[in-house]
């Protein structure tokens, strides 16, 4: 299935209108946990994305792993607003087995994506790539941004529609304790 440029004008309108048409009445755009959804636990749906050098991976890959998933798109402000805070957020979450998988909808894969990482200065996440948006189709994405939060079963325990400051101390705590420790670890190493 491919998107239609109604379906792409519909994400723009989204994206655009996004942080602020998705949220609850009163949130800020960089609002914090409280924006948390909780939406699971609840399977997650198999799909496929790819590295930058075109390697398809899948959820299952990150078996036992806690999982940010954020679907964005470099034409999208609020997604580019929050993406410094993802990074940040990678390094934070990366020694408790946590992943933050930023899958971009660039149609222009990898080009168009690399060099936008280089001008933000992005260095702890992956460029990951989903241009023709199977990730949002299988996830029920609304708009962009949208993050999904994924425990270490491989089930959707939480989303986020519209952007947030992911690296703020109350966010972290928030997504830790929704993912949980590692096995063997005990739950106040945060």
């Amino acid at each position: 299935m491919r998107f239609t440029r109604r379906d792409t004008l519909r994400a723009a309108a989204l994206c655009t209108f996004g942080a602020s048409a998705l949220a609850p009445q009163g949130a800020a755009a960089g609002a914090g946990p409280e924006r948390l959804l909780r939406t699971g636990p609840r399977p997650l749906p198999e799909f496929l994305f790819l590295t930058a050098d075109g390697a398809e991976r899948r959820v299952a890959d990150y078996a036992g792993r806690g999982l940010v998933i954020n679907l964005w798109a470099t034409w999208c402000p609020p997604c580019v607003a929050e993406m410094p805070a993802l990074d940040r957020l990678h390094a934070l979450l990366a020694p408790d087995a946590i992943e933050v998988l930023a899958l971009s909808s660039d149609r222009g894969g990898a080009a168009q994506v690399a060099p936008f990482y280089e001008r933000l200065g992005l260095r702890n996440l992956a460029i990951l790539l989903d241009p023709l948006g199977r990730a949002a189709r299988a996830l029920g994405a609304r708009g962009l941004p949208t993050t999904v939060v994924v425990g270490r079963e491989g089930q959707e325990l939480a989303r986020l529609e519209g952007a947030a400051e992911w690296d703020r101390p109350d966010m972290v705590a928030a997504l830790g304790a929704l993912i949980g420790p590692l096995p063997g670890r005990p739950a106040d190493r945060a």
